[in-house]
């Protein structure tokens, strides 16, 4: 089936309308700015729903950051209100208590903590402003775990996590956002690396295998299959227990 990405631009706007219309009518979509394609086209997709001034873009730079000019550009070219607010201090502070704990944060640990900082961030801003978190995932990373759980994995609604990479794509050109933020090379913006360098393989061939069930290297296969095994956790609801018997409540 050949992807209509207008149709798709029409729905999620329609959909974004109706979410707010039952969960926070005349509140803002609060929309955390890396400058990536996913976060921009979100921003963008909530513009279209519900206006400039109903949107409150949030960028959050972990020291210094070398693109933070491309997330501005965004703002600007939306027209919407933003704040920036640098997590370096609170991702230094945490660390430190850690250290202090008579525990030495590991790779994991520092990369994903920014990133639950980050999401920290984003519902104060939302209490604030009385506002909703948008969720920025796209289906291809969720496949493979590519994001944070209760970090960038956490929202209150989510516009892309059904489409995949190459979709998410197609659907920013159809709003009209300009080429650097549709096609910009995705980075978490910590580990230094892109995040194909990171996953090990192209979001081309991920996009193929989700949609078409094809993908023609075995090793990659099975390394897609694997993190998309270990990672479901992420997308799952919480298990929890459920008693039994008369005396239960």
């Amino acid at each position: 089936m050949v992807f209509d990405a207008i149709k798709t631009r029409d729905d999620i706007t329609r959909w974004i309308r109706a979410y707010f219309d039952g969960n926070g009518p005349g509140c803002p979509a609060i929309v955390g700015l890396s400058g990536g394609k996913d976060s921009s086209v979100v921003a963008a997709l909530c513009v279209r729903a519900l206006g400039v001034d109903r949107v409150h873009g949030v960028l959050m730079p972990c020291g210094e950051q070398w693109d933070i000019g491309v997330s501005l550009d965004l703002v600007g070219f939306l027209g919407i209100r933003h704040s920036v607010i640098n997590i370096k201090a609170g991702v230094d502070s945490v660390f430190a208590a850690i250290r202090d704990g008579g525990l030495e944060p590991d790779r994991q640990a520092i990369v994903n903590t920014p990133a639950r900082i980050r999401m920290a961030t984003l519902y104060a801003v939302s209490a604030i402003l009385g506002g909703r978190v948008a969720n920025t995932c796209n289906l291809s990373e969720d496949w493979v775990g590519y994001a944070t759980k209760f970090g960038d994995g956490a929202g209150d609604f989510s516009p892309l996590s059904r489409l995949t990479v190459s979709e998410v794509r197609a659907v920013g050109r159809e709003l009209g956002l300009p080429a650097k933020f549709v096609d910009k090379t995705p980075e978490d913006g910590l580990s230094g690396l892109s995040d194909e360098e990171n996953l090990g393989f192209t979001y081309d061939v991920l996009d193929r295998y989700i949609r078409e069930g094809v993908c023609e290297d075995a090793r990659t296969k099975d390394r897609i299959d694997s993190l998309h095994v270990s990672n479901l956790h992420k997308l799952v609801e919480m298990p929890y227990f459920e008693p039994s018997g008369a005396g239960a409540q």
